[in-house]
């Protein structure tokens, strides 16, 4: 349950985040980021998710931009999350072959995982700041505040990605650390084909 509260909480409205101690060091342009999240098309990386409660799991991520991406957690827990053809699919081990869905355009991940990547001009972008070692990007749909705030944390020298928070519709934040993105072989389609995933658990 612990796991899949990161992707739940993507459906409920999140209030903005509290404020980190400012520094004096500018963050990173946005026209740097955007130029380097639009670079990203297939990666994989460790990441460690700390809950709310101070609960951690970890797993692998598997990155095929735009529009998918696989969350593989460690055992013992027992969830699958994939993003794909526009969904998001939560598969939990205890439970039938059927996933809990939401659609991809209702969460803030899909701002990292767009084809095109502007976030000067997006007008999803609420805060753009220096907070330690982190430049970090908040953003929101304007349009549909309901559909929940992610804060992307970039670290430099080089420049990626280092962490993502999503904060709950209750206020508890769900934070997901990366480890090095690392360029893998060619990723199965399979990966994120949430209807072959059905199929293969539902033998």
């Amino acid at each position: 349950m612990m796991n899949r509260r990161l992707f739940l909480a993507l459906t409920g409205a999140a209030p903005l985040l509290a404020p980190f101690p400012a520094i004096s060091a500018d963050p990173i342009p946005l026209q740097l980021i955007s130029a380097y999240l639009g670079t990203l098309g297939e990666a994989q990386a460790r990441f460690t998710q700390i809950n709310a409660d101070g609960s951690r799991s970890t797993g692998t991520l598997y990155l095929k931009r735009p529009g998918r991406a696989r969350f593989e957690y460690d055992p013992p827990a027992e969830v699958l999350v994939m993003i794909g053809g526009g969904t998001v699919a939560i598969f939990d081990d205890r439970g039938d072959a059927n996933p809990e869905s939401y659609p991809l355009s209702r969460t803030p991940l899909s701002v990292l995982l767009s084809r095109q990547v502007d976030l000067t001009g997006s007008g999803f972008i609420t805060g753009h700041r220096r907070d330690g070692d982190f430049t970090t990007v908040i953003a929101r749909d304007p349009k549909n505040p309901d559909y929940g705030v992610i804060a992307l944390q970039f670290a430099e020298g080089p420049l990626r990605l280092a962490r993502w928070i999503i904060v709950g519709e209750n206020g508890e934040e769900t934070t997901v650390e990366l480890g090095p993105l690392e360029t893998p072989k060619p990723l199965s389609a399979f990966l994120f084909d949430i209807t072959h995933e059905k199929r293969q658990r539902e033998r």
